[in-house]
């Protein structure tokens, strides 16, 4: 099992591909499925939730092409920090369908907060919530997109800070960096 978990560690390129990948399949997932398909339009947080999850495939992405450790030490330290943003809106919005607010009236969608209101108001207005937010639409295994949302961007912070405590300190001499492993002599 640790044999298993080393090698995938041993390789951050791959770690930060792997990631990539699975927040593209999760943006298929919820556009192309869930939006196109079943008919969900999403809720200001849940747009916001989808930019963090580009955001943090971007940053992923750029690392797994990059061939320093100091070039995946930066893009993975701003994807962590991105999953911690998305982390965040994501408990947010779980705990709005928790304890949704008691007048649960539809909001502005995001685009027309933004055009309607200065940036300083539009996004606590985000954060606040509307019925929209609080709505439980569809679930998996008990779960919303919400919390779903949020098991994801601990799990990809979680394995990126994971991925960089394995790289070898400043001090270390790294032999040989090729197709993203490090060998540390």
């Amino acid at each position: 099992r640790t044999v298993v978990l080393d090698t995938f560690f041993s390789l951050p390129r791959r770690v930060f591909g792997a990631i990539a990948v699975i927040c593209a399949a999760m943006l298929a997932f919820g556009i192309l499925y869930l939006q196109n398909v079943v008919g969900l339009e999403p809720c200001p947080m849940c747009i916001v939730q989808r930019y963090a999850l580009i955001i943090v495939g971007m940053f992923c992405a750029i690392a797994a092409l990059s061939k320093s450790p100091a070039s995946w030490r930066l893009w993975g330290l701003m994807a962590v920090a991105m999953s911690a943003f998305g982390a965040f809106t994501a408990a947010r919005q779980s705990w709005l369908q928790w304890n949704p607010p008691p007048m649960a009236t539809c909001g502005r969608d995001l685009f027309g907060m933004i055009e309607s209101f200065p940036l300083q108001r539009a996004i606590p207005m985000i954060f606040k919530g509307s019925g929209d937010c609080s709505a439980v639409d569809w679930t998996l295994l008990g779960g919303t997109i919400a919390n779903w949302s949020f098991v994801w961007f601990v799990i990809f912070g979680v394995v990126i800070l994971t991925a960089l405590l394995k790289l070898p300190r400043r001090g270390g001499v790294i032999e040989q960096v090729d197709a993203g492993r490090i060998v540390v002599k």
